[in-house]
């Protein structure tokens, strides 16, 4: 397997290296990765530039009022918080446990043909509230991260389920802003233009398909495994030609 990582004491060079892929401490390092755009100069307070997304789905109904123990909403909520919903052909991922939600750093493998980019994210923010939404009050769970340096975008996703308090109408929501990262080999520049928006598209789509499809036979709690991490989602092998492919570590800026 090749890897692309980066050279001792600089974040921006790269090189190319036969290496065995330690996922354990390139999860550990993305604590030093700060988020790699100014929020005040993004949405709601910047809009040009910036892709601004709301994907829903129905995952069903529950009785109306707060959400029920062991309902939709708390077998969503429990989904989202392990990152199952995500397409393995197209996003994995890696956090440790235990550990708090909020703070929590992911790294995050982008698949595209025999190219991985692993690329770090951040959730700085818990939702659970209670908001008015177009049919009434809804209590609103999720959490959101944000893009930390060298990955290939930069912005906010934010991973909510909403309960209409008077319908009991239950449904999963992808809310996002993002723009492309400034990127510094010309070839993934030129990939990302090309394949980027099409792609984030295609991870909307199955991702909102993949948790409507299991909430009724959700997969068991995550297990961490050597030195605490979990690989999201759970029960995913290697590809058959796993050891062509080629890992480039935080391609953008």
């Amino acid at each position: 397997m090749v890897a692309w990582v980066p050279k001792t004491g600089d974040h921006h060079s790269r090189e190319v290296v036969l290496s065995t892929f330690d996922v354990v401490r390139a999860v550990a390092d993305l604590r030093d990765r700060p988020v790699n755009y100014d929020e005040s100069a993004a949405p709601p307070h910047v809009t040009t530039g910036w892709h601004q997304d709301r994907w829903t789905v129905p995952l069903g109904c529950e009785a109306p009022g707060e959400p029920e123990p062991g309902g939709l909403v708390e077998t969503a909520d429990a989904l989202v918080n392990s990152y199952e919903f995500s397409d393995p052909a197209i996003l994995r991922a890696a956090y440790r446990l235990p550990g708090d939600l909020v703070g929590r750093d992911m790294l995050l493998e982008g698949r595209f043909l025999v190219l991985r980019f692993l690329m770090g994210v951040r959730i700085t923010a818990r939702h659970d509230e209670l908001r008015t939404g177009p049919h009434g009050p809804e209590r609103v769970v999720g959490w959101s991260y944000q893009t930390l340096q060298g990955h290939l975008e930069q912005g906010r996703l934010t991973y909510e389920i909403g309960k209409e308090i008077d319908t009991g109408r239950v449904e999963f929501r992808i809310v996002a802003h993002s723009r492309r990262a400034p990127i510094r080999n010309p070839l993934f520049a030129l990939g990302f233009r090309l394949f980027g928006r099409r792609t984030q598209l295609r991870f909307y789509r199955h991702a909102l398909r993949r948790l409507a499809g299991q909430m009724a036979h959700p997969p068991a709690p995550p297990t961490a495994g050597a030195g605490g991490v979990v690989k999201a989602p759970s029960g995913t092998a290697p590809g058959r030609f796993e050891w062509l492919t080629v890992r480039f570590a935080h391609p953008g800026r």
